[in-house]
């Protein structure tokens, strides 16, 4: 049985000021748990506002939204692995939708972003998921298994059993919409017949689910087979609503 993992997006919200009223709202509300992991992903102007925020509370791990493929340089706005690492960062997103579909990232560029995360150590959390027009075409699977091809082949083994993987179809992302936990389970487990076909690691790679969780569909999605936990968008701005999805 792995520890179920929660994990919040904040995306860009949650600047120092709402930051530090949200993490004293929330460290007040939720105690810590050994049954469960909890991932905080703030932009990076306010990742060591949370950082000092957390003090001792070893319980809640800080992670950063995204990182550079190089490790310093001239990349004006870019954030490394080791800067990260640096502001107390220990999990880095990589491949998040809006990175792919906003920004034009590519899979070769989320695998250079994740070799970038381990050299530092980092922990990578990889999204993958696809677009509503992929999946009315039947490509779902498809399209999560090559984006998950194209970063894991590039890995070590040691590498890959330190991965995270969430899966977030595009089209239940910020849309109200979201995948049932027949939909979850039945790519949560391409993704792991997958993993056991390449690596023999099916059982040891956390698989999240993403894509419009909210305190009335947590508990739901979490119960679906093959489920190891929820990365959380709107519904993780919110003190009370986020604390709630944790204790789930």
């Amino acid at each position: 049985m792995r520890t179920p993992i929660f994990a919040a997006n904040w995306k860009m919200n949650h600047g120092p000021s709402q930051a530090r009223a949200f993490m004293a709202a929330f460290l007040s509300a939720y105690s810590p748990r050994k049954d469960r992991s909890v991932v905080l992903f703030p932009p990076a102007i306010s990742l060591t506002t949370v950082r000092d925020a957390l003090g001792g509370r070893h319980d809640i791990v800080l992670g950063v939204q995204n990182i550079y493929k190089e490790d310093k340089g001239a990349f004006t706005g870019e954030t490394s692995a080791p800067m990260a690492v640096d502001a107390g960062a220990k999990v880095a997103l990589v491949g998040h939708s809006e990175r792919r579909h906003v920004f034009g990232e590519t899979d070769e560029q989320c695998a250079k972003k994740c070799a970038a995360a381990f050299r530092a150590g980092l922990t990578p959390m990889l999204c993958v998921g696809e677009t509503l027009a992929q999946r009315e075409s039947g490509d779902t699977e498809s399209v999560v298994l090559r984006q998950l091809a194209a970063v894991v082949t590039t890995l070590a083994a040691d590498q890959v059993a330190r991965l995270v993987i969430a899966y977030e179809p595009v089209w239940a992302i910020g849309t109200g919409r979201n995948a049932t936990p027949d939909d979850a389970a039945q790519v949560h487990a391409a993704i792991r017949r997958w993993f056991s076909s390449q690596s023999g690691a099916a059982n040891d790679v956390p698989v999240l689910y993403g894509g419009s969780v909210n305190t009335k569909n947590a508990a739901s999605l979490l119960a679906a087979p093959g489920v190891d936990g929820l990365l959380v968008g709107g519904a993780s701005l919110d003190a009370e609503a986020w604390t709630a999805i944790c204790r789930t």
